[in-house]
């Protein structure tokens, strides 16, 4: 089943990469200005990010984690991406992701950025865009990794930003 599992997901990983290859376009929420943010990654870098987050859909969520045999927590899961695929090193706590990078419009928006979620005043959550919307994030105690959808009704009610790493 596992195996199953890995197979129906590197086949729309493949799938999304096609897409990504085809489509010079991105989606995301309603723009908060028009600013482009200078990238340290390569569209194929970024591209390859979001390919690897999407395979790791699944993984179990575990405060702290940073792997996916211990599980991730949501900035370890982003740590982990970013070292794996781009060899950079994010910050290792969400908050702290707030600074890391440059800051860019949901107009902007590009496969492989930071998807930021405050509650008040204070950095909550965080995840990986990959296109059309969807973003890669370990949401909480007792879940998994997942994909989620920023228009869907919960996260639409969230105030959100994005970083460009």
């Amino acid at each position: 089943m596992h195996g199953f599992r890995f197979f129906r997901l590197s086949a729309w990983a493949i799938g999304l990469a096609l897409a990504l290859a085809a489509c010079s376009t991105t989606h995301g929420p309603a723009p908060s200005g028009n600013f482009e943010a200078p990238a340290r990654l390569s569209q194929a870098q970024a591209d390859d990010i979001t390919i690897y987050a999407i395979g790791l859909v699944g993984t179990p969520y575990r405060y702290g984690g940073n792997t996916p045999a211990a599980g991730f927590d949501c900035s370890g899961l982003i740590g982990h991406v970013y070292q794996t695929r781009a060899g950079v090193a994010p910050p290792r706590t969400v908050v702290m992701l707030k600074d890391w990078g440059h800051p860019v419009s949901g107009a902007n928006i590009r496969t492989g950025d930071l998807v930021l979620f405050t509650q008040g005043e204070v950095l909550a959550h965080a995840g990986i865009y990959v296109g059309n919307g969807r973003f890669v994030h370990a949401p909480s105690t007792g879940g998994e990794v997942r994909l989620d959808d920023l228009n869907s009704k919960y996260w639409k009610t969230q105030k959100v930003a994005f970083r460009r790493p």
